[in-house]
């Protein structure tokens, strides 16, 4: 069942995200997730989870703070390096301390540095919740995923009215 489950989630179109913290010692660590939502705009915050078989779950799951960033459709490769385990995922990267610390990639779809504000169990991972110190939103076309592989979004197809 735990397959098809997972097929089936996969029919549900998600962006794809790099999350970043430090560790205890102050080192950069990230990964690809897609388990990112906004949660609420007073107080604004967001939402991600993490396996808790995850390489990096210790570290995410006792950071101060994290950035999450949203990758453009020309950012496929970065998302399989910070997918990909034991390898140096920041090498030849831009990056600056956020205001919770962690490191902020200098390309991004759009950027949210936040601070740890809440964790809860949630089945075999974890949810974490952060509160939005400072974001940025940029243009483009977002990277997304869609029944287990990148795809292109359609943003010329959209149907329906934009709300203000």
């Amino acid at each position: 069942m735990s397959q098809a489950l997972r097929n089936a989630f996969g029919h549900f179109t998600t962006g794809v995200t790099v999350i970043t913290a430090v560790d205890a010692e102050g080192n950069p660590v990230g990964m690809t997730a897609n388990s990112f939502s906004s949660l609420s705009l007073d107080p604004p915050l967001v939402l991600w989870s993490i396996a808790s078989n995850a390489s990096n779950f210790a570290v995410f799951s006792t950071a101060s703070g994290f950035a999450v960033h949203v990758l453009h459709a020309g950012q496929q490769d970065l998302a399989t390096l910070f997918a990909t385990r034991n390898t140096d995922r920041f090498k030849g990267l831009l990056t600056s301390p956020g205001a919770a610390g962690a490191p902020l990639l200098q390309d991004f779809h759009a950027r949210f540095d936040c601070a740890t504000h809440a964790t809860h169990p949630g089945g075999d991972h974890l949810i974490i919740v952060g509160r939005v110190l400072d974001f940025t939103a940029g243009s483009g076309e977002p990277l997304v995923f869609y029944r287990g592989r990148f795809a292109a979004s359609l943003p010329d197809r959209i149907v329906g009215e934009t709300r203000p």
